[in-house]
């Protein structure tokens, strides 16, 4: 495989060799319409000088802040090709996130997509000072005032294409060991932490990928892109690894036109997170039992046997061949078509996936790979392999990355993957990087096949089913600041959505009685739907300050408090998996409907 020095020269030297094929695809009045590598190495150039003669130099950090789209690879290389450090923010994040990450980053810059996006970034920029400008991809509808300096993209990118190429110089300067992105990850406290990831870790995750999954053939290959591209799964493996081996990317319209992009883009492999597949497999298990009849017993046939081969290969008999064979153009044909139909592999990652949803669409025929990782490690840390899959495993390490386990069941990584440590936080880098190793927090085992099992979770984060990180303690701590509320738990893991146990506070519970007249009996005041609403109306407050993956959707009332670490108020790791586990398992679950 070709190594590169850098992640702006691998792109660069692509561009040339790539020339007018086309890369970036985005839907413009109604259609998709591409940008040729040769014209995405000209903007990018261009770009470069524009963000040189704006200030940026060597190191100094420039936020992005977009939806996926052309313009958010576009300005990540060029930021890297001006020799600037991107940090990328969720469009999710509220004005007091950005500020934070703007504040922490020291950020000299900003790019932004839209509108909405930059009424919330630009009084960000505002309050923290130090930001210059602003690059806006549209109009923001915002006149000059105090604050940073607002510039037009086209304009920018005009006015700079035909000035005298000086960035071929930079880029030649620019090593593996140097800093390429720093990617702002939730942390056990909840404030943000800047991941420092250096050039030669995204390149590692792109030469492990590669071998990886390379017998399916990688050719002339189509990515369909719909995770936010401030993620490091889709960072990685949706962004640099698509250039890494020269491949196409379709920018999806939103989660609620994936069905129809993926027709339209017909793309051959595909990074998700479980919650697509926890979505697909309910829409399809509908769609099946409201059908009825011959088709659904197709195509429960088709899952019956499919299953039959992934847990025995082999063990299908000849009438259950001839029938495999039948579903299969019947069935499996279908099901591969609502994909675009010529899909080599899907690979989920972000969050743990269930194992029986895995099975669930390998038996219809298509090639699902669970894989692992974390942010700190570029994120990808093993997969499965498509001659072994184990879908109850995240499967093997990557191409020249260690794994180990700890005394106490902790996975233990090392390799050119890891971060260089988390941005101006020694202390927090010391403690999850001992002696070389990256301490995960997740507790596993490795079997005979070297294929990791991961069997619990060491720190208290929770991962939804979309891929999203979120501290239960940093929510907690928001909803008992609440009068109306004592104790809070936060549940959600691997879940599509938060949803909360709340224990309400004792002396307004009484007052409350007292002023209408109830009973003071707190098992009596929680199923009264007038003091619901007091709770309700308690957690909305809280909700108006939190990002949306971070909101309370749901919540039950309890009588009884439940034991808390004294110093942070908030339920320890090992009271919160007793919670969940035991007296409230039913409930939590039913609050998801289920």
């Amino acid at each position: 495989m070709k190594s590169w020095p850098s992640l702006i020269a691998m792109f660069f030297e692509q561009a040339e060799t790539l020339g007018e094929k086309p890369f970036l695809w985005a839907k413009k009045d109604g259609a998709y319409q591409s940008t040729s590598w040769r014209e995405s190495a000209e903007i990018v150039s261009a770009l470069a000088r524009g963000l040189k003669a704006l200030g940026i130099n060597e190191g100094d950090r420039v936020m992005l802040c977009s939806e996926n789209r052309p313009e958010w690879p576009l300005a990540h290389l060029a930021i890297m090709a001006a020799g600037g450090i991107t940090v990328p923010a969720y469009t999710t994040n509220t004005v007091n996130d950005h500020s934070h990450i703007l504040s922490n980053s020291g950020a000299k810059g900003a790019i932004v997509s839209t509108k909405e996006l930059g009424h919330r970034l630009v009084p960000a920029a505002t309050q923290t000072g130090g930001v210059n400008f602003v690059i806006s991809i549209e109009d923001l509808g915002l006149s000059q005032s105090p604050g940073p300096d607002i510039h037009s993209w086209s304009s920018i990118v005009e006015k700079n294409k035909a000035e005298p190429d000086s960035i071929a110089d930079y880029v030649a300067n620019i090593s593996r060991e140097d800093t390429a992105v720093i990617i702002y990850t939730s942390g056990t406290g909840g404030a943000p932490k800047g991941v420092m990831l250096p050039h030669r870790a995204i390149m590692h995750n792109c030469r492990g990928a590669y071998d990886a999954i390379q017998e399916y053939g990688l050719e002339d290959e189509v990515f369909l892109s719909f995770l936010p591209l401030s993620h490091s799964y889709e960072y990685t493996a949706g962004l640099f690894f698509p250039i890494f081996i020269g491949a196409q990317i379709y920018f999806a319209e939103g989660i609620e036109h994936l069905g129809k992009n993926m027709a339209e883009a017909r793309p051959t492999i595909m990074t998700a997170v479980p919650r697509l597949y926890e979505m697909m497999h309910g829409r399809i298990a509908k769609g099946v039992k409201a059908a009825g009849g011959l088709k659904e017993k197709l195509f429960t046939k088709a899952v019956e046997l499919g299953t039959k081969k992934y847990e025995n290969p082999g063990s299908l008999n000849l009438s259950e061949k001839i029938t495999d064979a039948i579903v299969d153009k019947l069935v499996r044909d279908k099901v591969r078509g609502n994909f675009g139909g010529r899909l080599k592999v899907l690979v989920s990652g972000g969050a743990p996936l269930n194992t029986d949803i895995g099975i669930f669409f390998t038996a219809l025929g298509l090639n699902l790979l669970q894989g692992y990782g974390q942010t700190e490690a570029a994120p990808v840390i093993s997969v499965n392999r498509p001659n072994l899959v184990k879908m109850e495993t995240v499967g093997s390490p990557l191409f020249e990355t260690e794994v180990k386990i700890a005394s106490d069941g902790e996975i233990l990584v090392r390799g050119d993957l890891l971060m260089q440590g988390y941005w101006q936080n020694e202390e927090a880098t010391n403690e999850v990087i001992k002696n070389g190793w990256l301490h995960t927090g997740d507790v596993g085992h490795m079997d005979n096949n070297n294929y990791i099992q991961i069997t619990d979770r060491k720190k208290d984060i929770i991962v939804n089913s979309g891929g999203d990180n979120l501290s239960p303690q940093r929510v907690e701590g928001f909803l008992t600041l609440e009068p109306e509320i004592s104790q809070a738990m936060v549940y959600g893991d691997k879940r599509p959505h938060l949803v909360a146990l709340i224990v309400p506070d004792g002396e307004f519970a009484k007052e409350w009685a007292k002023e209408t007249g109830n009973s003071a009996d707190l098992a009596d005041i929680i199923g009264n739907d007038d003091f619901r609403k007091h709770i309700s109306e308690a957690i909305d407050r809280v909700n108006e300050h939190l990002s949306v993956i971070e909101r309370v959707r749901r919540f039950m009332l309890i009588d009884e408090e439940f034991s808390v670490d004294n110093e942070m108020m908030t339920p320890t790791l090992k009271v919160r998996r007793h919670v969940i586990n035991g007296k409230y398992g039913d409930q939590l679950a039913a609050l998801y409907g289920g």
